[in-house]
């Protein structure tokens, strides 16, 4: 059996630790089915950093904007390929000689 991931939102946590610390850890734990520890971790938050420390620790990126990146990648390594060609071309275009003998 898999675990499927929540998304629990910064409102909604705000709402489940408040609704714990009236009603009890344990009622609310089962009510949402998360763990006790993490029911714990989310009031220990709560009361050290207020509504602000039950926010998302990590920054979420758009997925345009990661596509954007990803493509702007991709044209960058095109374009240093095509200049270590030209490169190239350019280095052999100087050790040929300009006039080829003829037999």
């Amino acid at each position: 059996m898999s675990k499927a991931r929540r998304s629990v939102t910064p409102e909604d946590r705000y709402s489940i630790v408040q609704e714990a610390i009236r009603d009890g850890h344990a009622e609310i734990s089962r009510k949402y089915n998360l763990s006790p520890s993490l029911l714990r971790k989310w009031r220990l938050k709560y009361l050290s950093k207020g509504k602000e420390g039950l926010k998302d620790s990590y920054s979420r990126v758009d997925p345009q904007l990661r596509a954007l990146e990803e493509e702007n990648e991709r044209l960058k390594r095109i374009v240093a390929k095509q200049a270590l060609e030209l490169e190239i071309k350019s280095e052999l275009l100087k050790k040929t000689p300009i006039h080829a003998r003829r037999s």
